[in-house]
């Protein structure tokens, strides 16, 4: 191949490189939108590759004539990996069945969530939030944090729950003080807090556990930052998350000296990290 057919052909690469990033927001629309008309749980209720005139007969299009355009949205799922086809039939990837309802590891919450108005009028603030004084590109986009955002949104009734057994549910404000235990899990938490609230919340774990000696220890399930050259699914998905984190909270996700830091800060003396759970791992840390 000559020198000219290599430009050529770089150029063209480029070019379909940048499309991809510019309609980046296609797959998660489109995602939503099989969500929303119930796809993944009529494929999964049948538990057998269907035919699209099949699903489209159980799915909540009112209007007739969007049926012919059915097949546009299921070719890019497919093409996506999201949706596996085999002849005219269609069937569930493993990640198409995480929206399933009945799926007990469902993250159906999470993708609607993101999605939302709220979130995405947040995103297009980003370059403005990088010259400007709010906290975080949520704060410039609405005036309030996306705490305060939900709280007005939904009411705070967790105190209000029952438990059962030896399950507990106790409201309160984890700045102020957290419930003794032995051992205290904080999944997903930490990565939603600048450095100095991490540091307060650990401060508070440590006031509420016992000695090493006795058993006391909190357990930290987040994410743990890997090398952003590496190419990979759980890479590309741990900086997905690192953006979201500084989008919603002006926040972010964590490298190991950086998760030692806050440890050292809150007073504990060691810790282990077990990268046991994809994308995120399990972290031990003891007083």
């Amino acid at each position: 191949m000559s020198t000219s057919e290599t430009i050529s052909t770089e150029l063209l690469h480029a070019q379909a490189q940048i499309c991809n990033y510019i309609f980046n927001f296609v797959r998660s629309s489109a995602v939503r939108c099989v969500l929303q008309l119930g796809i993944p749980d009529v494929l999964y209720k049948h538990e057998k590759p269907m035919c699209l005139s099949d699903l489209s007969a159980e799915l909540s299009v009112v209007n007739s004539s969007k049926i012919s355009f059915l097949p546009i949205l299921m070719r890019f799922l497919v093409q996506s990996g999201f949706l596996n086809q085999h002849e005219d039939h269609y069937f569930l990837t493993p990640a198409s069945r995480l929206l399933v309802k009945n799926e007990p590891f469902n993250v159906r919450s999470f993708l609607l969530f993101t999605n939302i108005q709220a979130c995405s009028k947040a995103w297009h603030e980003l370059s403005d939030w990088f010259q400007n004084d709010s906290p975080t590109p949520f704060h410039t986009a609405h005036g309030k944090s996306l705490w305060d955002y939900m709280g007005e949104e939904k009411p705070r009734v967790l105190g209000d729950l029952k438990g059962s057994g030896n399950l507990d549910f106790i409201g309160g404000d984890m700045f102020d003080k957290i419930p003794h235990a032995n051992a205290i899990l904080l999944k997903s938490v930490l990565h939603d807090w600048n450095d100095e609230n991490c540091v307060r919340i650990l401060k508070k774990c440590k006031e509420s556990i016992p000695s090493r000696a006795k058993g006391g220890k909190v357990i930290i399930i987040d994410i743990v930052l890997e090398n952003p050259k590496e190419r990979n699914e759980f890479v590309r998905a741990q900086h997905n998350m690192d953006m979201l984190m500084m989008v919603l909270c002006g926040a972010k996700e964590r490298t190991e000296k950086e998760w030692e830091k806050l440890f050292i800060e809150a007073g504990f003396n060691e810790y282990k990290i077990f990268p046991v759970l994809g994308l995120r791992s399990l972290i031990e840390i003891y007083p």
